[in-house]
């Protein structure tokens, strides 16, 4: 499947008009991509389109209208989309207790070797092992949020083919032992985009894609002149919509910083918590006070 490019994504401005209508859809599709594997994990299958929409709304929330900005978070972004022989998925664990999160979280830490896909049963069994982004991994914790990947071989290609053959998700760990099997509408995704990529959900109308300026593409990300403060993707989402909320210079601390910067982190976390609310309905603000920067984090979090 082909990484996303600059030319496929619709500048904010003619993307509000078209989000509703594309949100639904980018919705519709992932309940058909999204599998519950027990009562407390859940995979939601990535393709070219599901990545499209996270960028797209990443571009508006950070109201991004530089193509190098853009084209830095597309780089982010693109290394969640599958590849050729292989299966993307994020892994979202869900703890309805917020003041036990912690506590189930480090019940689970291991997990990273015990996501299995199995295709077919007994003996002559299939069994292809989650790979999971070990950027994401620490020794004594783990997040709640995990991109992992499933590398098939043509042999696992072909039974994740066939009909006759079952499939399923299965969980090995010692401490939460669950299975779950692949519907006949999911399987049918993950063949059709082992064939090559969907068919896409939003085109861009002419004048209205990303075009990269003359040098830019691929530069790194940089606040327009004079803004001390910067909104960008969570490296690790809590929840929908994770957004943080940071000065551009470091500082040692909250306490360092000046009236006037103070203001403006926090209207920007306001102004980034009324996204959220209004896009999920509820919304979560935490804050890091210290090393290496003070940073909010606002999210919508998981029910």
């Amino acid at each position: 499947m082909r990484p996303l490019g600059l030319d496929e994504l619709v500048a904010i401005d003619a993307y509000e008009a078209l989000r509703e209508a594309y949100r639904a859809r980018v919705m519709a599709l992932k309940q058909e991509r999204r599998l519950a594997v027990g009562e407390r994990t859940t995979l939601v299958f990535e393709n070219r389109e599901t990545i499209r929409f996270q960028v797209q709304e990443m571009m508006r929330v950070e109201r991004l209208r530089e193509p190098a900005r853009v084209q830095h978070e597309l780089d982010v972004y693109n290394e969640l989309v599958p590849g050729g022989d292989e299966l993307s998925a994020t892994l979202f664990i869900e703890i309805p207790d917020r003041t036990r999160i912690r506590e189930e979280l480090d019940r689970l830490l291991g997990i990273d070797a015990c996501v299995h896909l199995e295709l077919g049963g007994g003996e002559d069994a299939l069994r292809v092992r989650a790979r999971f982004d070990e950027r994401q991994l620490e020794e004594e914790r783990i997040s709640a949020v995990h991109y992992l990947r499933f590398a098939l071989p043509p042999e696992a290609r072909a039974a994740l083919g066939d009909p006759a053959r079952a499939a399923r998700i299965q969980i090995d760990h010692p401490r939460y032992r669950h299975a779950a099997a692949l519907p006949s509408a999911l399987r049918a995704a993950l063949v059709a985009d082992l064939a090559g990529d969907p068919e896409p959900l939003l085109r861009p109308a002419p004048g209205t894609a990303v075009r990269a300026a003359s040098g830019a593409a691929g530069a790194a990300a940089r606040p327009a002149p004079g803004a001390r403060v910067r909104v960008r993707a969570a490296e690790r989402a809590a929840g929908a919509g994770h957004v943080v909320v940071e000065p551009v210079e470091p500082l040692p601390s909250l306490l360092d910083a000046d009236p006037a910067l103070e203001a403006e982190l926090l209207a920007a976390v306001k102004e980034q918590a009324r996204i959220v609310l209004r896009d999920h309905g509820a919304c979560r603000v935490s804050c890091d006070l210290h090393d290496p920067r003070p940073r909010w984090h606002v999210f919508a979090p998981m029910d």
